[in-house]
């Protein structure tokens, strides 16, 4: 008999692409306020406050091995400091929104390939329809859009950076991801963030910032929702589902993104952009799909 889905598991999708994408309008906000790496140490440092209180109330068990330790702080050095850090570089380095966004729609495309070899994952040639389907959707949002332009080699290196990041975080929690309580996942995992990051804080940095209400909404959007919920939202989906599947929600970010862009700073989408929109919401549908109905067959066999 198939089990049931939990409540959270059927919301979960959505609720983490809404915010994982809006949170690159937030961060826009934010930096005109703020250098980058400054603004990335402020907020794994705010997380990591958070989490040492709410740690000191609750008491929650921490890690039972060193190995179990370890793994919590390479997924989080991966995420955090890899993939967000490199981020910012990339957009230090001259590197648009739009382009970054293209270059890490490859990321589901990456996992597919890598997952049947490290996560055990085999991947369909439906699954791979969709995720190619998926791309292209991407490409044509941000192609509509006019944003591609690579301004320099470094810019490029960043951004690969920031693929190897993402990939190597999600498809190392599905392989040696253990669950644990959130409050000891999250001090863990952003305490390895913010010393990634702090270094380059510090040495490339003035680390002066303006204090607006803009900044502190951007701040404390970006901690609350992406640092917290969101990236709570993706390790629990990657461990109860397959790593590719997952990862072909990344293809909705670029649209997304855009959606909320036109709707809050009042950008132009174009006609092909809502195509690429409805191309990669089908070939996300199609890998999802294709990996749930796999997953239920193997339930009930």
């Amino acid at each position: 008999m198939t089990a049931n889905k939990p409540t959270w598991l059927v919301f979960a999708p959505g609720a983490f692409l809404l915010m994982w994408s809006a949170g690159f309008v937030a961060a826009r906000f934010g930096l005109d306020y703020i250098e980058p790496m400054t603004f990335l140490s402020l907020r794994f440092a705010i997380v990591v406050g958070l989490m040492a209180v709410l740690f000191a109330i609750l008491r929650p068990p921490l890690p039972k091995t060193k190995a179990e330790w370890m793994h919590l702080a390479i997924v989080g050095f991966l995420l955090q400091a890899m993939y967000f850090g490199s981020c910012y570089m990339a957009f230090l380095s001259g590197l648009s929104v739009g382009t970054l966004a293209l270059l890490l729609a490859m990321q589901p495309i990456v996992t597919g390939l890598i997952a049947p070899h490290w996560a055990g994952e085999s991947v369909s040639w439906r699954q791979w329809v969709g995720l190619i389907l998926g791309l292209t959707g991407a490409v044509l949002v941000i192609v509509a859009r006019s944003e591609i332009a690579v301004p320099s080699l470094i810019a490029f290196f960043f951004a690969a950076l920031a693929l190897i990041g993402i990939t190597g975080g999600s498809l190392w929690e599905k392989r040696f991801g253990v669950s644990h309580h959130p409050v000891t996942m999250n001090l863990i995992g952003y305490t390895a963030g913010f010393l990634g990051v702090a270094p380059f804080m510090v040495s490339m940095e003035s680390m002066q910032i303006t204090w607006t209400w803009q900044l502190g909404a951007s701040l404390a959007y970006l901690v609350l929702a992406n640092s917290l919920v969101a990236i709570g939202l993706l390790l629990a989906m990657i461990r109860v589902g397959e790593v590719s599947k997952v990862s072909a929600l990344f293809f909705l970010v670029p649209p997304l993104a855009a959606t909320i862009a036109w709707f809050v700073l009042g950008e132009v989408m174009p006609p092909m952009a809502w195509v690429g929109m409805i191309v990669a919401g089908l070939g996300v549908f199609l890998a999802a799909a294709q990996a749930h109905s796999k997953n239920r067959s193997t339930e009930q066999s």
